[in-house]
């Protein structure tokens, strides 16, 4: 009977807690499709489940289809809030003048990352000037690490697409480091958390990109102050250091398991010289 009493009590308390996020105003969060929607979900939920305890908001999911739905979303109020890449921020900020206003830190604390270019461990190419004449898989047309900063990286190493025997772009980055597993492509680009990740699978790094700034947590310019300054605040007070904040975060995304800085445009300057100057910009056409 004791026990009976103690599961009721259990289920009025959850209910009882449910029904008070129910009550707060509605914040969407974009996320742009960086995996498979299971994984997405996995990985960018409990995010918003501390979102909405922290703050005065509830906070939901909102997964695009691709890349320029998610700035879509955030150009027609779908989602108030979204996490793009540093090239889907530069549409939205050309778009309707968009503004960044955190990026995650990695695992050294900083607010950058990199791009890898892949290959597989029996590859016999040893160095990215060997990728004349090979198969290449890129990511997204829209993705900065998969496929600008490679893109650049080429192009910087002398290495045009017109050089290339054939190349492709995928949407996810997991599914162009499958596909240089299955032997499909001589190499591919991706992020470094999924580089890192497959290493173990039987890929190995060809080549880093720079330091690239961190993708950006994004909001429209005329973004309610209140729900900036709580969003903010509930994430910049996050500290990779303290024991409890990293048993939460090591359920979030990889990106965001370490902490948040915050953003400026200026930050993002170098993404759109790259822009600018690679040939055809990042292959999307729109950025004239």
């Amino acid at each position: 009977m004791k026990r009976i009493s103690f599961f009721a009590c259990l289920i009025l308390l959850f209910m009882q807690m449910s029904a008070a996020a129910a009550d707060k105003p509605l914040i969407r969060f974009g996320v742009i499709p960086r995996y498979n929607p299971l994984v997405m979900y996995k990985r960018y939920q409990p995010i918003m489940d501390y979102l909405t305890a922290e703050t005065p908001y509830r906070f939901e999911l909102k997964i695009s289809r691709d890349y320029p739905e998610a700035v879509r979303f955030l150009r027609d109020g779908t989602t108030q809030v979204s996490s793009l890449g540093d090239v889907t921020f530069a549409e939205a900020s050309t778009q309707y003048a968009a503004v960044p206003i955190l990026k995650p830190r990695n695992r050294d604390g900083v607010p950058y990352y990199r791009s890898a270019i892949i290959v597989r461990n029996d590859s016999p190419l040893k160095d990215i000037r060997e990728l004349r004449g090979s198969t290449v898989a890129f990511g997204s047309p829209h993705s900065t690490s998969g496929n600008l900063i490679p893109r650049y990286l080429l192009w910087d190493n002398g290495i045009g697409l017109r050089d290339l025997k054939s190349f492709t772009n995928l949407q996810h980055h997991d599914a162009v480091a499958k596909a240089i597993l299955k032997g499909q492509f001589d190499a591919g680009a991706v992020k470094d958390v999924v580089a890192e990740k497959y290493k173990t699978h039987g890929l190995r790094i060809l080549a880093w990109s720079a330091p690239i700034p961190a993708v950006p947590l994004v909001v429209r310019k005329d973004a309610p102050p209140d729900v900036v300054k709580a969003l903010t605040t509930a994430l910049l007070k996050l500290d990779r250091k303290n024991p409890a904040h990293q048993k939460m975060m090591q359920t979030w995304d990889d990106e965001f398991r370490y902490g948040f800085a915050p953003a400026t445009k200026e930050d993002y300057q170098g993404i759109f010289r790259m822009i600018r100057d690679i040939p055809h910009g990042c292959g999307i056409g729109c950025h004239k």
